[in-house]
């Protein structure tokens, strides 16, 4: 097995080579007018640099052949192509998003794109063979019909689920860094353990620790007042990336592992969790714009970071609040890997972290009403007392 300042090396380099060419790949951006401008539906007031999905591309492959060329990861290169599917997915996923940045591309030819990645991976042996029900005991074997959906589904999921999360500066980068250090702590303790469960020639524990070097990398550039966005093409990768980490730790044995069957969809559980309220304010803000006539487009002041910032966290804070959550349920899922005990406690650990994120940012529906009508108080003011019908939501400070 690799030793520990094998996994050091890569990680170094990975975090090196993308903070280096992050610079340069801005400039760019800025030259040929990759930039995203600001709307009423943005954070940002300046046009900001995308593309920086392709600096973290450059630190992944440099850090892959860096792994490759000192030949201390030979069992990973050499009798399997799952590193290089893996490689491959994550250049097929950048390019589609990337293609999203520089000119607008529909659902469906996204959508293409993302399964075009996901087929890639599972063709190159990153697959699902065996998946697990959170809180659920039991296992379920995918057979030769069902495993290229299932895996196929994994990757635009995830890739799908880190695009969502990419809404406010560096949160993306950061719940990602946290969710692939702790794949790689999972995956290197099945692989070093007592009883090692992982084959040495499984690259989960170097994907993660790669994907967590180029997102540290990236971060400084993009933490607020971000300097570039990683955009789609950096969002879609890192999603690719982290289903091929979980497909491989979790999905391709069939040992019971403490822990298992919830690290097969933790850390990044929080997300999910953040997402639901903001998602539940999207329907409830398309029926308030149905019911007032209003167009569906119009920006709305009630997303997630709206409340943060209302309840009294600055853009900084919100984000970083949003990493410890995601931090503090890792390290819950992880102790039941290391100490080989405590499994009964991560399903009410879970749902309780679950139910305090609703508690804490679920709307207060009457002050948001009363916002609201203040908002359109003062637009009518600055109209000449328009008609209400005439007046939107609100604009205020929406998502980017």
């Amino acid at each position: 097995m690799p030793t520990t300042a094998s996994y050091v090396l890569v990680f170094v380099v990975a975090l090196v080579t993308t903070f280096a060419v992050t610079p340069l790949v801005r400039r760019v951006a800025m030259r040929v007018g990759v930039v995203a401008s600001p709307n009423d539906r943005t954070v940002h007031t300046e046009p900001m640099p995308y593309l920086g999905g392709v600096a973290m591309l450059i630190g992944f492959l440099v850090a892959m052949g860096t792994a490759w060329a000192t030949g201390r990861f030979e069992a990973m290169f050499e009798g399997t192509s799952t590193a290089l599917g893996a490689a491959l997915g994550a250049v097929v996923l950048c390019a589609v998003g990337t293609l999203d940045d520089v000119r607008e591309v529909s659902a469906p030819a996204k959508t293409a794109g993302l399964v075009l990645g996901g087929s890639v991976m599972f063709l190159f042996g990153v697959q699902l063979l065996y998946f697990r029900v959170p809180f659920v005991d039991g296992l379920i074997v995918l057979g030769p019909d069902l495993a290229p959906l299932i895996s196929v589904l994994w990757v635009v999921g995830m890739a799908n689920a880190v695009n969502l999360i990419d809404g406010l500066d560096g949160l993306a980068a950061g719940i990602v860094a946290i969710a692939a250090g702790s794949f790689f702590l999972y995956g290197h303790q099945l692989s070093t353990g007592s009883s090692p469960i992982l084959a040495v020639d499984n690259p989960s524990t170097l994907i993660a620790i790669v994907v967590a070097g180029i997102c540290l990398g990236f971060l400084p550039h993009n933490f607020n007042p971000a300097r570039i966005f990683m955009g789609d093409g950096g969002a879609l990768m890192l999603g690719g990336l982290m289903a091929a980490s979980t497909m491989l730790v979790g999905g391709q044995t069939n040992v019971a592992v403490s822990g298992q069957v919830y690290f097969f969809f933790a850390p990044l559980f929080i997300p999910f969790f953040v997402m639901g309220v903001p998602l539940f304010d999207t329907a409830w803000a398309i029926l308030r714009r149905l019911r007032k006539g209003t167009g569906l487009a119009v920006a709305d002041k009630d997303h997630l970071h709206h409340r943060l910032m209302r309840l009294g966290h600055g853009h900084r804070r919100s984000v970083v609040l949003l990493w410890a959550w995601t931090g503090l349920l890792s390290l819950f899922v992880l102790y039941p890997v290391y100490t080989e005990k405590g499994d009964a406690l991560v399903p009410i650990g879970v749902v309780a972290l679950g139910l305090v994120l609703l508690t804490f940012f679920a709307p207060n529906r009457q002050r948001v009403r009363r916002e609201d009508a203040a908002a359109e108080a003062v637009a009518r003011a600055e109209a000449g007392h328009v008609d209400d019908d005439d007046i939107g939501l609100g604009s205020g400070d929406p998502a980017r």
